[in-house]
């Protein structure tokens, strides 16, 4: 145990034991004054470099409302901003350290005014000032511009409605898959998206119900899409065959069939659009169907005990400013899937 040792107890030895300095030679002096002095500059350095306010900025709150807040989504649409801006001109998307700095409030002043441009484009209506200015109850306030004053050369795209935040940015709930393909069709949610993520059973939605021409026409266009299948030959497909009541066999070999939908497609594509089309199987209990077009939507259902997906109930969700949307919560559920997947 460790003696505790009273500010009484030293007042009594240093007044008993009276200490005297001890003579330090020029020679030492002179060694330890240089690392000191450089221990002090780093530390006045290391002061200054560390931002004070460690709270998220208004930035990264819409970026997640968005499903943009991984690097590598939000590249993907400053580039397509950028290209919009000034369409000749070649952009370089920010490192990964200023894209940081631009969400943690990490700056002391604005960024170039090529990446302000692009940003306040990103999300009309607000200024690249008030896009970097620290937002820690992530409460989003009103866009400091009006419509007035917004930008002609806004991205051309369908409006995406907000919904209440009560909704989470669910925008229709579908009592089945068939009734949302009835009234939705599934290239309205795809088109224009830089990337498509999908994870379910057999992804009949993209196997079956679009056209190989409009997949070629996708990807060559600059889609990249990734497609998790579960694992044909795994049990939890043949769990799920067991609940769903089908013959043995049945739904293996319709995944099988719709791997090699893709697989085929993805041999006819040229070079550079076959490398956007990736194919993954996975081994686990599954729970829900996801379909995401980066930016734009996210389709999910849930998978019932005794119904097939098709007959199951179906959200779809689109990205929302307010904080607890849906959006990004299935975004990165189809990442943790897609880590434990195995390409094919």
């Amino acid at each position: 145990m460790v003696p505790i040792i009273s500010a009484g107890h030293v007042a009594s030895l240093h007044r008993d034991c009276p200490l005297s300095p001890v003579p330090v030679s020029p020679l030492s002096q002179h060694r330890l004054s240089a690392p000191l002095a450089l221990l002090a500059r780093h530390f006045v350095a290391a002061a200054q470099e560390t931002p004070t306010n460690a709270s998220p900025t208004l930035l990264a709150v819409l970026l997640e409302g968005r499903g943009l807040d991984r690097y590598g989504s939000f590249c993907a649409a400053y580039q397509r901003a950028a290209k919009i801006i000034e369409p000749g001109r070649g952009s370089s998307v920010p490192s990964r350290a200023q894209f940081h700095r631009w969400t943690t409030g990490g700056l002391r002043g604005l960024p170039y005014t090529d990446h302000c441009r692009v940003l306040e484009h990103m999300l009309t209506g607000y200024s690249a000032a008030q896009l970097l200015r620290p937002c820690p109850d992530r409460d989003v306030p009103a866009p400091a511009r009006s419509n007035g004053h917004q930008r002609e050369t806004a991205a051309p795209g369908p409006a995406v409605p907000v919904p209440p935040a009560s909704m989470a940015g669910v925008e229709a709930v579908f009592a089945s898959r068939s009734e949302l393909a009835a009234r939705i069709q599934p290239q309205s949610l795809l088109d224009g998206a830089p990337s498509v993520r999908a994870a379910g059973l057999s992804l009949n939605m993209i196997c079956q119900q679009l056209p190989d021409q409009y997949l070629t026409r996708l990807l060559t266009a600059g889609t990249e899409m990734t497609c998790l299948f579960l694992d044909p030959a795994g049990e939890a497909i043949t769990a799920r065959e067991r609940e769903e009541e089908h013959q043995p066999g049945a739904l293996p070999a319709l995944t099988r069939l719709n791997i090699d939908v893709l697989s085929r497609l993805r041999d006819r594509l040229p070079g550079p659009a076959r490398d956007r089309l990736k194919i993954a199987v996975y081994e686990e209990t599954i729970r829900c169907n996801i379909l995401i077009a980066e930016g734009q939507a996210c389709v999910v259902q849930p998978y019932l005990p005794l119904a097939r997906g098709v007959d199951s109930p179906t959200l779809l969700i689109r990205p929302a400013a307010e904080p607890g949307s849906l959006y990004p919560v299935f975004g990165h559920v189809w990442d943790a899937l897609a880590e434990r997947s195995t390409p094919l």
